[in-house]
């Protein structure tokens, strides 16, 4: 019967993920034999592959373990926060068929990256949006005082301040992440890669639509700022250190402060190929 229970839980969470098809029980195996090969290997890191992954049931589960022993603090400690995060992780499965799609995104993307287990103890990019993930779901549940609690607690761990209110898709890539904002009414749809220090700002309107639009598949390098309500293009290129302030076709590269058209995207998806020359 639990075996079933099992599949039942496993079932509903792919049923979540749409779009691309991930096998997020592989993706846990994978995961967990990671642990255990590091685990006979680092004696030192036992407590902490123990509590986050070889003792938990999925991979919901071990990024509640994880997010808890990162985010606890004196107004909200370990015993509180781990079933909170815990519970909703297992009350909305397309929390976790996210955080799969980042995992996966991170792995196939960032040449530092040796395996989904990575990100999950060490990339604080992936916890960040993680984090930014809990707060969201929260913030459309009316929950705003503590969506708003936990957005303050990422930008004081990772350096990365998202508001809750901000739409982001899955398979995310935020590489290093320090310096990472983005503002209230800023969407990010599916598959974008996001190196540090990256602004998607406002203009300074007291309230409306003040924040960008980025598309699938778009590259935002180091140090760019996005302000207003601009669009940015489907498999656009943004060079670093640029300033953006008007919108960005689709498939092309712009640079320079402020940002101009440079050239033609020649990636299929800049986001995936992760190649920011211009």
């Amino acid at each position: 019967m639990k075996h079933n229970q099992e599949e039942s839980a496993s079932a509903k969470v792919n049923r979540f993920c749409g779009g691309r098809a991930i096998d997020i029980e592989a993706l846990w195996q994978l995961i967990r034999s990671e642990a255990e090969l590091i685990r006979q290997h680092e004696p030192q890191m036992r407590g902490l592959l123990d509590d986050v992954v070889l003792q938990r049931q999925n991979l919901g589960d071990a990024l509640a373990a994880r997010l808890a022993r990162k985010l606890a603090r004196e107004d909200m400690k370990r015993e509180e926060l781990a079933p909170l995060l815990a519970g909703l992780f297992d009350q909305h499965p397309a929390l976790v068929c996210s955080a799969a799609k980042d995992l996966i995104a991170i792995h196939e993307r960032d040449a530092a990256c040796d395996s989904p287990l990575q990100p999950l103890l060490f990339f604080k990019g992936f916890l960040a949006i993680s984090t930014y993930r809990i707060s969201h779901l929260l913030w459309q549940h009316e929950r705003r005082a503590l969506a708003l609690y936990f957005q303050s607690i990422a930008s004081e761990v990772f350096s990365v301040d998202i508001h809750p209110a901000a739409r982001i898709g899955c398979g995310i890539l935020l590489d290093h992440a320090t310096s990472f904002v983005v503002g209230e009414t800023a969407i990010i749809e599916d598959d974008v890669s996001i190196l540090h220090e990256v602004t998607l700002g406002g203009t300074g309107k007291v309230s409306g639509d003040r924040h960008p639009i980025v598309r699938s598949g778009v590259l935002i390098g180091a140090g760019a700022k996005i302000l207003g309500r601009v669009e940015i293009g489907e498999c656009a290129k943004i060079g670093a250190g640029s300033v953006v302030l008007s919108d960005v076709p689709a498939h092309v590269t712009v640079a320079g402060v402020p940002a101009v058209i440079v050239g033609v995207a020649k990636e299929d998806a800049p986001a995936l190929d992760m190649d920011q020359r211009i």
